[in-house]
């Protein structure tokens, strides 16, 4: 779903113009940025809460090449659902959600869920796969 569809959905539950309605779900998320800069963290009853962590340096390998890499420190946003949203989520009927391509691949093979896989394994598999020729 995208910002356009939730405020297509919600201007014909409250009744409102989009215009209207988008104005409003754009400063509510601008809000949500705005204190995640200044503050940190914001907790959402019943929805969640986002957390600014400091991830660590660390040293890391490029998997097309095999080179070692730095990878500087950085800020990165974290989400942890609320206990509600976490409920409903659970409750889903699980055939509802679509399958990561990897995911229904390995299914098929008996080998159980895959990882994804990154663009250059995604390039190799595809450089594999037979020709339509």
């Amino acid at each position: 779903m995208t910002k356009k569809e939730i405020v297509k959905r919600i201007s014909e539950e409250i009744q409102l113009t989009q215009l209207k309605t988008k104005d409003i779900v754009q400063r509510t998320l601008d809000a949500i940025i705005l204190t995640l800069v200044t503050e940190g963290r914001i907790e959402l009853r019943n929805f969640g809460v986002f957390e600014v962590k400091r991830r660590k340096p660390r040293k890391a390998r490029n998997p097309r090449t095999g080179d070692k890499v730095f990878v500087p420190a950085k800020n990165v946003v974290t989400f942890k659902p609320g206990k509600e949203m976490e409920e409903l989520v659970r409750k889903m009927n699980p055939e509802q959600l679509p399958l990561l391509e990897e995911e229904s691949e390995a299914d098929t093979e008996g080998n159980g869920p895959a990882k994804p896989a990154g663009k250059a394994q995604k390039a190799a598999k595809a450089s594999r796969a037979p020709s339509a020729d």
